[in-house]
């Protein structure tokens, strides 16, 4: 998959994260949907490492839920990080 794919992937996986995981994001959706290309890049990673298979075709159903579920995990991770900062500035 191009370059292109993983961005388009990971704006679309992005915005789906932010339905599955509501509430207050300190950057809005368009942060949101970058933690989204992150998101994919991770779920990418995380699938060689577990599975031995990454994300290969933009409409495989396992591109899409290694994308979101990194996804998740980024999205988890930055309220974690910048939740903390705000309460503590």
């Amino acid at each position: 998959m191009g370059i292109i794919g993983w961005i388009v992937l990971g704006l679309i996986v992005g915005a789906i994260a932010k339905l599955i995981m509501p509430g207050k994001d300190p950057g809005g959706i368009i942060i949101t949907m970058l933690l989204g290309v992150v998101g994919a890049f991770l779920g990418g990673f995380i699938g060689k490492w577990i599975f031995g298979t990454g994300l290969n075709e933009f409409w495989s159903i396992r591109t899409w839920i290694l994308a979101i579920v990194g996804s998740l995990i980024v999205l988890g991770i930055y309220r974690v990080i910048v939740g903390r900062r705000a309460v503590k500035g």
